[in-house]
């Protein structure tokens, strides 16, 4: 049976950040910490080694396949930051335009330093990329 890699974990999520090498990066995690947990309303966890989540969501896919996930996250990688969204959302491409200088894959957006976008469109995608979720795999009792 197939078992995630990234899962909660009960590592300190501060710890994780003073871990980073770059001060630079240390200074944006913090600022992106403190955005990502005012916007979401969620407190940081660790998911896997290097992910800081916030909330999480069940899904399950077609296939069968099912797992939890944080709702978004971000992570000081040595070459860029990554901030994680709601993969499959379609929706989010006029906010990625206003969001300054910054490359994206299915669920992530790479940006190098947070001075380089729009902290409050970031805001609007966090706030966004929440609502898409909780809209795909509402909450089961």
């Amino acid at each position: 049976m197939y078992e995630p890699k990234t899962k909660e974990t009960d590592k300190d999520v501060i710890e994780f950040i003073e871990s980073v090498e770059s001060a630079k990066k240390r200074q944006d995690a913090y600022k992106l910490l403190e955005l990502f947990e005012q916007t979401s309303g969620y407190p940081p966890k660790m998911w896997g080694p290097s992910i800081i989540g916030f909330g999480s969501y069940h899904y399950v896919y077609k296939t069968g396949h099912e797992g939890d996930a944080p709702l978004v996250g971000f992570s000081p990688r040595k070459a860029k930051i990554s901030l994680y969204f709601a993969t499959g959302d379609e929706s989010r491409g006029p906010l990625l335009e206003k969001l300054g200088k910054h490359t994206s894959g299915k669920s992530c957006v790479y940006i190098n330093k947070t001075e380089d976008i729009d902290l409050d469109v970031l805001q609007q995608l966090i706030s966004q990329s929440i609502e898409f979720l909780q809209n795909l795999y509402p909450e089961q009792k």
